[in-house]
């Protein structure tokens, strides 16, 4: 947890406070044994009955107190962990949200689920019983021995001697425990992967009938995280017997030595109940401290966890200030010998790709699955940085632009619809935060989308389930169109966001988008060529470079591979074409 104490700077107080009254609250159960000893050598065996009252009233007030300062350290403690761990959450998911897609995609999000949730609540109460006990622990134990050697020296070695034989079976234990623990929290991060992908695709696990396989694989995770669970605790379980043993033969070797001394007038009855006293104080806080010891390698682990999510640098950098781009500049994007290859992949997902969108041109991206279209489009907001070659907006490099200037300037619907739980005018105004309902309607309208809001109840107002649930997959993808055009981008664009769509209304979305009342740099990414057929420019993919670049017209003379795709989606056109030339 080092690397996550400065966390705890805004509550240094309360971290003080709290131990500082567990110190209080020890204080005064060290002072029991000695008062029960001054009952039993004056009281008892003086038969004075008032001193015995007086004694026991003191015992009285001492609890009280006692009580009162636990219920304090327990509060500062409470105040303090709670607002650690609330700060920490808030740090870890901002760090998160600076990272670029390749540390998303190197991550995962199941692991950060869990180090946002789990592992941070398993911080938190180890901060928590940190505070109120692991100092108490130490503070009694050694307290104890100190109070021993005040009654009689010899019989304290016996203190001294069994202590750090205790520890040491404690500190074993602790370093065996705390790496299993870390295996055991990164096994729930597979047991939550397996969980979020079922219930997430539930639909698809019914419609193949594979419910029984998803509970086996379920099954196989939990029971490997149970058994790891149960291996780290069959060890912590040690802590128990072991020191309990320890404990035992300590306090048999003191009353053996402790009756000598009585029995040879070199100490007291009293002394020798308020020596057993501490010796079972001892025995309690090793049983508080190994169910403390437990907490404590589970929270050590997790935060470690936690910590190497903060110490993940993000790969990209923002300037402070944004360039400004040249006024005379022609192409919105420019391509200059990119290549790009993501993290652990084997091979070059894009390679010496080059080209050049003028403002307000239409860009028809096509090519086969894994051809590298996706990948392209993802580049011009700058969701990834390429290794070889620049990506150019407006004449500069997009790696000169501060993020929110990239934001405003593109506009991106992705292949998979995402929409949020709330309203469709929360979502709506993702795009843009002040826009009215003029400007939503407006959007809806040029995304086909309009139709869709009219006939839900509220219209604007009608709430989303989470992931847009009660929505169809072309009414999403409608959706998420217009939330990309109530920000009025200077680029779109559409990876592939119209593949719900029937040919009719992705006829009229992509002529809407062609009519739309500002100058737009479009970019359609599409499996079809019916979509891009009237692009200005299309690029062809294969592979990760390009196969051609052209009109329709002019790809369907120079390109083999447009060629292959044309014939496949409309087979003997291009044929017939040639016959009626030719006639």
């Amino acid at each position: 947890m080092k690397n996550l104490s400065g966390y705890l700077k805004r509550y240094a107080m309360e971290s003080v406070l709290a131990p500082l009254f567990k110190l209080l609250e020890v204080i005064l159960d060290l002072m029991v044994p000695l008062v029960v000893a001054r009952m039993i050598n004056i009281g008892v065996a003086g038969n004075d009955r008032t001193y015995m009252v007086q004694c026991f009233g003191i015992l009285i007030g001492m609890a009280l107190l006692g009580l009162a300062a636990s219920i304090t350290a327990q509060f500062f403690a409470a105040k303090a962990s709670t607002g650690f761990a609330a700060d920490l959450r808030q740090a870890v998911f901002d760090h998160i949200q600076g990272f670029s897609f390749t540390e998303l995609d190197t991550l995962g999000a199941d692991t950060m689920i869990t180090r946002l949730t789990d592992d941070i609540n398993q911080v938190q109460t180890g901060v928590n019983m940190g505070l109120r006990l692991l100092l108490r622990s130490p503070f009694v134990v050694f307290g104890a021995m100190v109070m021993a050697f005040t009654i009689d020296v010899k019989c304290a070695w016996i203190f001294a001697g069994a202590i750090p034989v205790l520890f040491l079976v404690v500190f074993a234990i602790m370093l065996v425990s705390i790496p299993l623990f870390k295996k055991a929290q990164s096994a729930l991060d597979r047991v939550t992967c397996l969980t979020r992908e079922n219930l997430t695709g539930v639909r698809v696990i019914r419609a193949f009938c594979r419910e029984g396989q998803s509970v086996r694989e379920f099954d196989e995770s939990s029971r490997y995280l149970t058994k790891l669970n149960e291996f780290v605790g069959r060890i912590s379980a040690l802590l128990n017997p072991l020191t309990y043993v320890l404990i035992n033969i300590a306090a048999v070797i003191l009353i053996d030595w402790a009756a000598i001394e009585v029995s040879i007038g070199g100490i007291a009855q009293g002394d020798v109940v308020a020596l057993n006293n501490y010796m079972l104080q001892i025995t309690v806080e090793l049983i508080k401290l190994a169910s403390l010891i437990i907490t404590l390698n589970k929270s050590v682990a997790c935060a470690g966890r936690v910590s190497s999510v903060l110490a993940q640098p993000a790969s990209m950098a923002y300037p402070a200030e944004n360039v400004k781009p040249a006024e005379d500049a022609q192409d919105a994007v420019c391509f200059d010998h990119v290549g790009f290859t993501y993290k652990n992949a084997g091979a070059p997902s894009l390679t010496n790709v080059s080209f050049r969108a003028k403002k307000g041109q239409t860009i028809g991206i096509i090519g086969g699955t894994g051809s590298g279209k996706s990948t392209l489009v993802s580049l011009i907001p700058r969701f990834y940085d390429p290794q070889q070659g620049t990506v150019a907006l407006d004449g500069e490099d997009a790696r000169n632009y501060t993020r929110e200037t990239l934001c405003e300037k593109v506009g991106v619907v992705q292949q998979r619809a995402v929409l949020f739980q709330g309203t469709i005018r929360d979502n709506l105004r993702w795009g843009n935060e002040n826009a009215d309902d003029a400007a939503l309607w407006e959007a809806l309208e040029a995304a086909q989308a309009k139709e869709v809001v009219e006939a839900k109840p509220g219209q604007l107002d009608f709430q989303l389930e989470q992931g847009g649930r009660n929505l169809s997959g072309g009414q999403k993808q409608r959706l998420s169109i217009a939330r990309a055009l109530v920000k009025k981008p200077e680029i779109l664009i559409l990876d592939d966001s119209s593949s719900a769509l029937d040919f009719a209304t992705d006829a009229a979305l992509r002529r809407s988008i062609r009519n739309l009342g500002y100058d737009v740099t479009t970019f359609l990414v599409s499996q079809r060529i019916a979509c891009i057929r009237q692009a200005d420019q299309i690029l062809v993919l294969d592979n990760g470079s390009l196969a051609g670049v052209g009109t329709h017209e002019q790809l369907l003379e120079s390109c083999p591979l447009y060629q292959e795709i044309f014939d496949s989606q409309f087979p003997g056109e291009r044929k017939n074409a040639k016959e009626g030339n030719a006639q």
